[in-house]
């Protein structure tokens, strides 16, 4: 075991990818000589070249549309968007073309490409503060990633570039410094596996990435008091583990989810949907969540701290529902 940060997790995985398989290619703005705006692939056109590992022009459209090209024709390109946000500046090749071209042309070909989406709130207001997961989740064709720490961020986008399926690969910008243990000789985690970070009776609580974090925090005060939550972090998002949550559920009777992204039709109000239609009987208390209201993130600290969920609110909303 040994201990790395979340970009540095991510690098390795990228690292390992290129030498593993020539067809590996990896293109953005500024990936290439600069290493990428956050760093996540500094070194790696140095070692693999400028044919492998290149920069490209600032235009999200032709970037997601020549990915597709390069994943038809048999490369695994795995493509950086810098801001999560920008997935929706290209939404025609990441909904229309990189989900739907392989079933509208009836298994024809694979399209086997990884957008890398940097995303959270990191001060830079509205335009570059998204948690988009829930377009990708309401989206045929589209696998989803949501990694919350260094092991699960490396394993998960090695899994992503060896799939034949256009993965969505959500890095949140927060987490990048973030430290913890790499097992090298664990297995890949699989998609659609999610992790119980916190055993627990009372509550089970839903969260990923810095919501994952602050859940865990709060977790630590409630046991102080004697309220013991169940905490999953879902890895992935699509394909998504349900049965997990159900049997969680089934054990505390209550449910919250936490997320970075917008409350309505939010990745929660699927998770809300799934529970009354399938453990409605196990549940005895109403089910909660806390999410974005529907107004932009702001870039000052002070009204982003209004509207994103805190740890104070997950404490305050767990004390209700183990009342």
């Amino acid at each position: 075991m040994r201990t790395i940060t979340y970009a540095k997790a991510l690098n390795e995985a990228l690292d390992e990818s290129l030498q593993a398989d020539e067809d590996v290619i990896i293109y953005g703005c500024d990936v290439g000589r600069w290493g990428g705006i956050f760093k996540i692939t500094g070194g790696l056109q140095t070692k693999y070249g400028a044919d492998r590992v290149f920069d490209s022009p600032i235009s999200e459209n032709v970037l997601v549309g020549a990915g597709v090209g390069a994943a038809v024709m048999g490369l695994r390109p795995v493509v950086e968007l810098q801001f999560a946000d920008f997935l929706i500046t290209a939404g025609d090749e990441v909904f229309f073309k990189a989900g739907m071209w392989r079933f509208m042309h009836g298994g024809a070909f694979k399209v086997p490409m990884v957008l890398r989406l940097p995303s959270g709130e990191t001060g830079a207001g509205p335009e570059h503060s998204a948690c988009p997961e829930a377009y990708v989740m309401h989206s045929p064709g589209l696998l989803c990633c949501v990694p919350s720490t260094p092991a699960d961020a490396k394993s998960l986008l090695k899994q992503a570039i060896q799939s034949d399926n256009p993965v969505m690969f959500f890095e949140h910008r927060r987490l990048y410094q973030q430290r913890g243990e790499i097992d090298d000789d664990a297995p890949l985690i699989p998609f659609g596996k999610a992790a119980i970070r916190r055993e627990g009776r009372h509550v089970t609580i839903v969260a990923w990435q810095m919501m994952l974090n602050r859940a865990l925090k709060a977790a630590e005060t409630l046991a102080e008091e004697g309220i013991e939550v169940e905490i999953i972090d879902p890895r992935t998002l699509a394909p998504f583990d349900f049965d997990t949550i159900l049997t969680s559920v089934k054990k505390t009777g209550a449910c919250l989810v936490v997320e970075e992204g917008y409350r309505r039709l939010g990745v929660g109000a699927e998770i809300g949907a799934r529970l009354f239609e399938e453990a409605l009987p196990y549940l005895d208390r109403p089910f909660r969540r806390l999410a974005i209201p529907d107004v932009p993130i702001s870039s000052i600290p002070a009204l982003v701290n209004r509207i994103i969920p805190t740890v104070d609110q997950i404490v305050a909303t767990v004390r209700e529902m183990a009342a």
